[in-house]
């Protein structure tokens, strides 16, 4: 009870719970004077009342708005003085730069003063130390211990070495105001009548000398003034009774006193209060503790003990909510101790959860920029980053809901890199598209050797060589843009499909089975989505699979792109604006490289694409000049790309359940495939106008009665054909993922039907320039021109090579090319298109065949014809001569025309046997066939033969039949019956009974005749096989 009557003395209080501010708080300043003037009351003092002094009003009138007490004390409050504490040298200071009003209202200020009787120690911790830890407190306790150790020591000194000099001044004090009370006052007047003169009292008989100046003469009365300084002393009204000389000085005095004597004579006071508040601290130490340890938790990344933390941090507080909540309930005054633990503990709340609260911004800016973090270090982010990051936020609690946040974040991730990868690789295909367009394009000779790679090659190398290096560059590009953007490792694709996983799991709940609950179970409503919010991240994932498919489709679909400007922005930076409490997306820096090769600036853009008219130029994928080896190649592999992706995403459940999405991917597989055919069926018949230069004249290796030209055009469109059916099929993506249904559909029919018209046109133009090449007067020299290719000009050479000069030998070479391209490659070329296309190719096939036959009856009558004129003309040269008739009537040897005739078919044998040695006997068999011809004709020129005529005519005869005998053909046997039947009817019958009886003689000459050219004629003789 003492504690409690001693505090409401010291704060001027009538009751420990006041409900109003007391009134008299409001008038404290007011003088009595003044508050009895408003109040309309007049109250009698005495003439001495301006001396007689109480503490209370000498205060008030030293310190104008200082509070009176109860007991009747005012305290003499300084304007500012050193934080108690030792923060600082001055509390107003710091106040005002808080924004409080302590120069105006100076209530409010002495609240904040040590020296002042209103200090609120509450008040003073929660305004001037609000952002001090508990490690400054406990530092600023010491100061003031010592502080306080220091005043009261000073103190004691103080009181015991002035207390005499207290006494004596009292006694003179007291001896002055009782002089000055006598002093200056007027006489009582006098009450008999007098005329104008009053005497001196006998009371004023003392008189002092003051400046100099002479007592006054009393017989001046009254109506004579005082001297000025007798006067001013006097203890009057005029003069304020006496104190008007001294007010001022007084006042100082008093002001001065209070600065250096109030905080000694009050520090008693302040001792204990703090002392109190000193014990509060070291009982609550452990309190003080919880946030330097949360600190370095956070530090030491010890998210488990954290927790441990702020779970008895939380504990603290509630317990500080049930002492205040206790004392409301039951109406009872809080202790001094309860008050300093609420005090401590909301000191030590507010702290960790400032603490915490920077702690979760960052745990949440690492949570929105998981990704953007492993991009930075190069690396990919480990799969439970972000579930640690949820966990973290779910055991400490918060409003947002962290899985919702990332699940956002992430879709904001992949929706901004989408864009970026896919316009980034589309402006970087262009640039360098234009870039080939605009060259030179390969002459004839280079693009020729790169459509011989095929032979004699690997798969590897074939698919590296395939075309000029410009070319594959451009292809290599195209395939490494779609890869980023639609493989399933590595690519966007794959993180989108890993998207759809994480949010299919928190869906189901699955993810969600390893996350806390969170203090007292308030982060399970985090733990669940609502069908809004389900329906929220299929609606975005089914975005995310609209965009990959828009953006793959437009590139195939599309023409190429105009606009590059994206080369001449500079690259954005990524932003590095600091994470709100609550995050929103991350972003991405679209382009994380930037090539020289895609460098471009206002001052020199990239060239303009030419329009020459090229079907390339309507295809954004497809490079200039590129042939079909390669295109058919990389296009098979784009493709597999494209349908598996597709499937990929048809899989995914919120595709699947639309049906315009699903409808959309199988458009973009079918629309693609079109494309990509009509891209290659355009470079495919430009190939074929070049097929005519994959001739060479080099002997093929292993067929060396052919060149390398079957076997080239063989593998070319073999290739072709084999990356045509890929293309249409896309064997690799056409089995079905599950619950897709299947992505890719047979290709119509119109597709297969212009495949199939492509190839037939390809091999009637490359028959049509083999034959060209057999029939030109000079060979292309295309040997000097293909060195210059560098290293690939050894592809297309053989030692074997021959003299292409020769129009017989090219004939002959095309000739043996064209029966194995009847016999075999063809063949073989339309069963493959028959088995890769399920498509019978009959009437084209008989077409094919008879194309053929006629090309190649053309070309034989075109190398045999010019010999059967010699022979034709030889012969009848010989038989119309004047001197063939022998001059004896036994002819013994054959006319010379007849050696002339053989001889040149030696030529023809040796010219074909070792050119075309498959060729011989029917060359040969048809010359033979010629030359019985020309003798059939030249012998009915003439009308009759006589015996001898008619013998030298059998001689000649037989001898070429003889010794052609082995290529003796059933039409040749035809013409020689003619030729005798011819001869019987130009002679008499005499004359043939008589050559009947010289045939055996005719015989013997025919053997000798043989005999001795046996060796002229040594390769007309038939050879004889060797019988093991």
């Amino acid at each position: 009870m003492n504690d409690e009557q001693n505090i409401l003395n010291h704060y001027n209080l009538t009751n420990a719970f006041p409900t109003t501010w007391p009134e008299e708080k409001d008038d404290s300043d007011d003088s009595e004077e003044e508050k009895a003037a408003k109040k309309g009351i007049r109250r009698s003092k005495s003439r001495y009342s301006a001396l007689e002094r109480s503490g209370s009003d000498g205060r008030r009138s030293l310190v104008p708005g200082s509070q009176k007490l109860r007991d009747g004390q005012e305290a003499l409050v300084q304007k500012d003085e050193a934080d108690p504490l030792g923060a600082s040298d001055s509390v107003v200071r710091g106040l005002r730069q808080r924004g409080l009003p302590v120069e105006e209202d100076s209530r409010l200020r002495n609240r904040f003063l040590l020296s002042s009787t209103t200090f609120s120690p509450n008040l003073y911790l929660s305004q001037v130390h609000s952002g001090a830890s508990s490690l400054q407190l406990l530092h600023g306790l010491e100061f003031l211990s010592r502080s306080i150790d220091q005043k009261s020591a000073s103190l004691k000194v103080l009181v015991e070495s002035n207390f005499e000099r207290f006494v004596r001044a009292k006694t003179t004090i007291d001896n002055v105001y009782a002089e000055m009370r006598s002093q200056g006052a007027e006489p009582e007047p006098d009450k008999s009548p007098r005329t104008h003169h009053r005497g001196a009292s006998r009371g004023s008989t003392h008189y002092r000398n003051i400046s100099g100046q002479g007592p006054k003469i009393p017989e001046k009365g009254i109506h004579k003034p005082l001297p000025s300084d007798k006067k001013k002393n006097a203890l009057i009204k005029d003069s304020e009774y006496g104190v008007q000389g001294i007010k001022a000085p007084l006042i100082e005095v008093a002001v001065k006193a209070e600065e250096i004597w109030g905080p000694a004579l009050g520090g008693r006071e302040r001792e204990n209060n703090l002392k109190a508040v000193l014990d509060s601290v070291e009982r609550a130490h452990y309190v003080l503790q919880v946030d330097q340890a949360i600190s370095e938790c956070i530090k030491r990344k010890d998210y488990d003990r954290l927790v441990e933390e702020y779970t008895r941090a939380r504990k603290y507080t509630e317990e500080a909510r049930n002492i205040a909540g206790n004392a409301t309930r039951d109406r009872i005054r809080l202790t001094d101790s309860q008050i300093h633990r609420i005090v401590i503990i909301g000191r030590m709340w507010t702290e960790v959860e400032d603490r915490i609260s920077n702690f979760k911004r960052d745990v949440w800016h690492r949570l929105t920029n998981v990704h953007n973090n492993s991009l930075a270090s190069q690396g990919k982010a480990a799969p439970d980053d972000h579930m640690a990051l949820i966990s973290i936020l779910l055991e400490l609690g918060t409003e947002d809901n962290p899985i919702w946040i990332w699940l956002l974040s992430r879709y904001d991730y992949l929706k901004t890199k989408i864009v970026a990868t896919f316009e980034r690789s589309r402006v970087e295909i262009e640039v360098l598209r234009r870039r080939l367009a605009n060259a030179d394009p390969p002459n004839v000779q280079t693009a020729v050797v790169y459509l011989k790679c095929p032979g004699g090659k690997d798969s590897l190398e074939a698919r590296r060589d395939t075309d000029t290096p410009s070319v594959v560059e451009l292809w290599d590009l195209i395939y490494t843009a779609m890869h980023n953007l639609l493989s399933i490792r590595g690519g966007v694709l794959g993180e989108v499909l890993e998207f759809w996983d994480r949010t299919q799991n928190f869906i189901d709940g699955k993810a969600q089975k390893t996350l806390p609950t969170g203090i007292d179970g308030r982060s399970r409503e985090h733990h669940r989505f609502s069908q809004h919010g389900v329906k929220t991240l299929q609606k975005g994932a089914a975005e995310l699979v609209s965009m990959l498919q828009d953006d793959v489709f437009s590139f195939f679909a599309e023409p190429p792109i105009e606009d590059i400007s994206a080369l001449y922005s500079p690259l954005p930076d990524t932003p590095n604006s600091p994470t709100p409490v609550t995050p929103q997306s991350a972003t991405l820096s679209p382009f994380a490289h930037q090539d020289s090769r895609f460098k471009f600036d206002r001052n020199h853009p990239a060239p303009a694409s030419p329009r020459r008219g090229e079907s390339w130029e309507e295809f954004a994928f497809w490079p200039p000049y590129a042939n079909s080896l390669g295109g058919v190649q990389y296009l098979e592999k784009l493709l597999t790309l494209v349908g598996s992706s597709a499937g990929e995403m048809l899989a995914m459940r919120p595709v699947a359940s639309g049906n315009s999405l699903s409808d959309k991917l199988r458009t973009l597989v079918t629309v693609t495939r079109e494309r990509c055919t009509r891209a290659v069926c355009a470079a495919w018949g430009r190939d074929a106008e070049m097929c005519k230069n994959l001739e060479d004249w080099s002997k093929a290796s292993d067929q060396p009665e052919l060149t390398n030209m079957p076997s080239r055009l063989s593998v070319l469109e073999s290739t072709v054909l084999a990356g045509m059916q890929k293309v249409l099929y896309i064997p690799e993506a056409a089995v079905p993922k599950s619950g897709s249904g299947g992505i890719v559909s047979p290709p119509p029919a119109k597709l297969v039907q212009m495949v199939k018209s492509q190839f037939i046109t390809s091999l009637y133009k490359a028959l049509s320039g083999m034959v060209e090449n057999a029939e030109r007067s000079k060979p292309d020299s295309n040997n000097a021109e293909v060195s210059e290719v560098g290293d690939l000009s050894t592809l297309g050479s053989d030692k074997g090579s021959i003299d292409g000069n020769s129009k017989n030998i090219r004939k002959l070479l095309t000739l043996s090319n064209l029966a194995a391209l009847q016999n075999n490659v063809v063949p073989s070329l339309i069963s493959q298109f028959e088995i890769n296309f399920s498509l019978p190719l009959t009437e084209e096939s008989k077409t094919i065949r008879d194309a053929l036959s006629q090309i190649s009856d053309r070309l034989f009558s075109s190398y045999t014809q010019p010999t059967a004129n010699r022979l034709s003309k030889i012969v009848h040269d010989g038989i119309s001569a004047s001197d063939w008739l022998p001059s004896t009537a036994r002819p013994s040897t054959v006319r010379p025309y007849v050696y002339e005739a053989l001889l040149l078919l030696v030529h023809v044998h040796t010219e074909v046997s070792t050119t075309a040695p498959q060729l011989t006997n029917q060359v040969l068999s048809h010359l033979l066939e010629q030359l019985s011809s020309a003798f059939l004709s030249a012998f009915k020129q003439r009308s009759r033969y006589p015996l001898a005529g008619l013998m030298q005519a059998t001689l000649d005869v037989e001898f070429v039949a003889q010794t052609m005998s082995q290529y003796t053909t059933k039409k040749a046997s035809d013409i020689q019956s003619e030729i005798y039947i011819q001869l019987d009817q130009g002679t008499t019958p005499d004359a043939s009974k008589k050559l009947q009886g010289e045939l055996p003689e005719m015989r013997q000459v025919l053997k000798r005749l043989r005999e001795g050219t046996k060796s002229e004629f040594l390769c007309f003789k038939r050879e004889k096989r060797v019988q093991s």
